[in-house]
């Protein structure tokens, strides 16, 4: 994997890195590689569609899961679905190939809306 330019601290903290709460996850309706999930950021819940469907089968384990969501992400419409942030996860990578991609979730349970930095 070729490495990405060095950013600086204050692209770093432009950032808003928190912990949500995963309130239900579904197949997004038009696209075969996306899930669609409602999440609560404490003040507010939203939708984010993730490409991670492949790996997440029933997309109903990540139900109650505590994640991690960039959550100052300019929306995005998605195959006709809004998509309001993005979870934080890791590619397995099998050479060329991602063979697993895992959310990254809170060791332990948090306030929906913390901080993370």
């Amino acid at each position: 994997m070729q490495a990405k330019p060095m950013i600086t601290y204050d692209d770093f903290a432009k950032l808003e890195l928190r912990a949500a709460t995963v309130l239900s996850a579904e197949p997004h309706p038009n696209a075969d590689r996306l899930l669609k999930l409602e999440v609560d950021l404490g003040s507010e819940k939203r939708q984010i569609c993730a490409g991670i469907r492949a790996f997440y089968d029933p997309p109903s384990s990540l139900v109650g899961k505590q994640i991690v969501v960039l959550a100052n992400l300019q929306p995005r419409t998605i195959r006709g679905e809004p998509s309001n942030g993005m979870l934080l996860a890791a590619s397995v990578q099998d050479g060329d190939q991602v063979s697993d991609v895992v959310v990254l979730e809170s060791p332990k349970p948090v306030p929906p809306g913390s901080p993370i930095g």
